[in-house]
């Protein structure tokens, strides 16, 4: 039976290095700074004062991206609990969240957030963004496949 520590760690070790990562990522196809894109992510639970909030915002938006990084990975470990292929062929699946995360966060979470925004699609961003939510899938299913072992 896999113990409740090794499904802990696959789900705090995937969401942090995913999210660092999803952070790295965002500066690179941004092209602004780290403060910057953590008071982005602080704009989508307080709007655009975010970006007025200095220290106080960058760390409110390093919080939320770990809580969601988190609750990401953990959705993850948890269905792969239940279906064990997401472990075995864990590139296929790993892919395929990175997939579905990138069209939720895109087209649900995001404009619901206070950011707001109506759905629009342009291919470069598309194609960046997806990119970066393949890499999060991949990484938080390569630690659901090292730590979440068979029963």
């Amino acid at each position: 039976m896999t113990s409740r520590n090794s499904v802990l760690a696959a789900i705090v070790l995937g969401g942090l290095v995913a999210g660092t990562v999803d952070i790295g990522a965002a500066m690179l196809i941004s092209g602004k700074s780290m403060a910057f894109i953590l008071q982005f992510i602080a704009s989508g639970a307080i709007g655009k004062g975010a970006f007025d909030g200095g220290t106080g915002t960058v760390v409110l938006g390093a919080l939320l991206q770990g809580a969601m990084s988190l609750i990401i990975a953990a959705i993850f470990v948890l269905a792969s609990l239940k279906l064990p292929w997401m472990r075995r062929r864990w590139v296929a699946a790993g892919l395929a969240f990175g997939v579905a995360t990138y069209f939720v966060m895109t087209y649900v979470v995001v404009p619901l957030s206070a950011v707001g925004g109506g759905w629009h699609f342009s291919p470069l961003p598309f194609i960046k963004n997806l990119a970066a939510m393949l890499v999060f899938g991949l990484i938080v299913s390569a630690f659901a496949q090292r730590y979440v072992k068979p029963a």
